[in-house]
């Protein structure tokens, strides 16, 4: 039998814990919420960046942070569901766009209140004076040092969500 070595001394506090695990937290109360209108977060997504201007199905897919499968399968539920057709794109004919319906125009603003509302809850969670640093610190690494993962070779790391 081995001894065991001593646990490292932890210096930092597990920010890859405290991201990822408020991350789950948050996309499963999101997609309860948006359950209830019967959409999921990408059904979401994609409505709220169709409605935003004219787009190809690969470039919501790309906003939505969804691979071609994925996001064939949701504008498939869309459209079942009445809310988003594929139409010939206006200013490319070879293209096609994901056109949001009247019906879907208006859950993509009932969804936005429920996004906007957990999004609410969550910062409402914390003491006011809090609320925008955190949303400043966020922003800031999101858009600085952990704006893009690093370039490793033969390790596949989850691409992240684009802001826009």
């Amino acid at each position: 039998m081995t001894a065991m070595s001593p646990l490292p001394l932890r210096t930092q506090p597990d920010l890859s814990y405290l991201l990822d695990h408020t991350g789950h937290v948050l996309r499963a109360r999101m997609a309860t919420a948006l359950a209830e209108i019967g959409l999921t977060a990408r059904m979401h997504c994609v409505l709220v960046h169709a409605l935003e201007e004219e787009r190809t199905q690969a470039q919501l897919a790309e906003l939505g942070d969804m691979d071609k499968t994925t996001m064939v399968v949701t504008v498939d539920a869309l459209e079942q569901a009445g809310l988003a057709e594929r139409r010939p794109s206006g200013t490319d004919r070879r293209a096609r766009v994901i056109a949001v319906t009247e019906e879907g125009a208006r859950v993509a603003a009932q969804s936005q209140r429920i996004v906007d509302g957990v999004h609410e809850r969550a910062l409402g969670s914390l003491p006011e004076a809090a609320r925008e640093q955190v949303l400043a610190a966020l922003t800031a690494l999101a858009e600085g040092h952990l704006s893009t993962p690093p370039a490793t070779p033969g390790v596949t790391a989850r691409r992240s969500r684009q802001r826009g």
